[in-house]
């Protein structure tokens, strides 16, 4: 008696197909997405130290410039809001850390 594992080898690999559809797409797209927010925050973080210690303080315009062009070189494409945002974040997180040491 001969038995036929085509049937069952092709709902084998459409419940893969499927599952991979499902799943594994999702959770790589979500994983490649979290990494670019690591790398523009890290890249922001260096970028807004190093425009303070090249600027100094009451230049806040120069060092936005410089931090929004030095990510630009980076090749780094971003929402002009969301680093807005996280440049704040950092400039106060400096502030904050410069008023503790005093």
């Amino acid at each position: 008696m001969d038995f036929d594992f085509t049937v069952i080898i092709e709902c084998v690999i459409a419940l893969l197909s499927a599952a991979v559809t499902t799943f594994l797409i999702p959770y790589l797209k979500q994983r490649l997405t979290e990494e670019k927010q690591r790398k523009l925050l890290f890249w922001v973080q260096t970028a807004v130290k190093a425009a303070e210690q090249i600027y100094g303080s009451k230049t806040g315009q120069k060092k936005k410039e410089y931090v929004v062009g030095f990510l630009l070189s980076k090749g780094i494409v971003f929402d002009v809001d969301e680093v807005t945002a996280l440049v704040e974040s950092e400039v106060y997180k400096l502030t904050e850390a410069a008023v503790n040491a005093e």
